[in-house]
């Protein structure tokens, strides 16, 4: 049965929800009729009160773990709160103070991203992540250099002077001819190109018999090719702080819970796909519980941001991972602020 929209809701229904997912998520404990009846401010006898959670739970949005238990929302009733009735708290002065200050240090790319998922973890008391930035720079040069044994060290290197290198398996023995011809023929096709530009060029010549290359040669450049592909497509490079967050005392009442979700977090690329889909969202997306088939057996929530450089193109995305009874209100806007930030650092760390 679908859950109602929030405005259907009697104004008696909706503060007591309200009440009792406030309340989780300040404890993690369910909340009972007796402590919502306790301030007197709702004016209602427990009896009444306990009316209500009833109707609520028949609608899908509280489910009672235990008998006499109290009520806790369900993954339907918190995307109704989220999306219809959080109050967003908005990061502190300091804390905005603090996340400005440590994502404006000097140093590497690596260092910037670390310290924004530590931040995220730091804030939130939940585990931070952020996806690496796929570095599109431009490329300078390529080297091939025999290893012996039917290998050979392939060697990237931009425009920035970056360098990064692979093996490529020769699938035999190769002369020093056919290394030197690979290596100019890709050299001279990467000046001022990223390595997919230039990889499509040299695959459509190769494909069209536009090239001189012997065979030796060009199934050493396919080679080549492939090797930085592939290595590209499985190597998801994510950065995860605060795991150990994760253990707090409620956690510790549903370890298999979080045996699960941590083990969840070692499957990196199943990770960085989730975090991938939200590299288009306008806003900070939120995954929640069941609605994410990765997390949805560990019963934990996602908040995830896409960052971007001074381009408005989207570089990378970042987030936080805990438990359902996450601070919604003020972790959503901390991972919003957190991106804006980090492609800020980034616009000047990134040429």
């Amino acid at each position: 049965m679908a859950s109602p929209p929030i405005t259907e809701l009697t104004e008696r229904a909706r503060e007591i929800f309200r009440r009792v997912v406030e309340g989780y998520i300040d404890s993690g404990q369910p909340v009972g009729s007796k402590t919502l009846a306790s301030d007197g401010t709702l004016n209602l006898s427990s009896a009444s009160i306990r009316s209500v959670l009833a109707d609520l739970e028949s609608l899908g949005l509280l489910a009672a773990p235990h008998t006499s238990a109290g009520r806790l929302p369900t993954d339907a009733g918190l995307r109704i709160f989220v999306d219809g009735m959080m109050r967003v708290a908005e990061p502190t002065k300091d804390e905005r103070a603090q996340i400005e200050a440590r994502l404006s240090e000097s140093g590497p790319v690596e260092h910037a991203l670390k310290q924004a998922s530590a931040l995220l973890s730091d804030l939130s008391g939940a585990a931070g992540m952020v996806m690496v930035p796929t570095r599109e720079q431009k490329l300078a040069q390529f080297n091939l250099v025999d290893l012996g044994q039917g290998r050979a060290l392939a060697v990237l290197v931009g425009e920035d002077g970056g360098v990064e290198n692979r093996v490529v398996e020769l699938g035999g023995a190769l002369t020093q001819s056919s290394l030197d011809r690979a290596t100019n023929y890709i050299t001279a096709r990467l000046a001022g190109r990223t390595l997919a530009e230039a990889s499509q060029a040299m695959r459509a010549e190769i494909s069209t018999g536009q090239t001189q290359l012997d065979d030796a040669s060009r199934d050493l450049v396919e080679r080549g090719l492939a090797v930085w592909s592939e290595d590209a497509n499985e190597r998801p490079v994510l950065i995860v702080r605060g795991a150990a967050n994760l253990l707090d005392d409620a956690a510790l009442d549903d370890i298999d819970r979080v045996r699960s979700l941590l083990d969840d977090l070692e499957d990196k690329q199943s990770v960085a796909s989730l975090l991938e889909s939200a590299r288009d969202a306008d806003a900070t997306r939120i995954f929640i519980g069941s609605e994410n088939r990765l997390f949805g057996l560990s019963g934990s929530s996602v908040i995830a941001s896409p960052y971007r450089d001074r381009e408005g193109r989207v570089v990378g995305v970042l987030g936080v991972i805990g438990p359902t009874r996450l601070n919604y209100a003020r972790v959503v806007p901390m991972v919003d602020l957190t991106a804006r930030s980090l492609g800020r650092s980034l616009d000047k760390l990134i040429v």
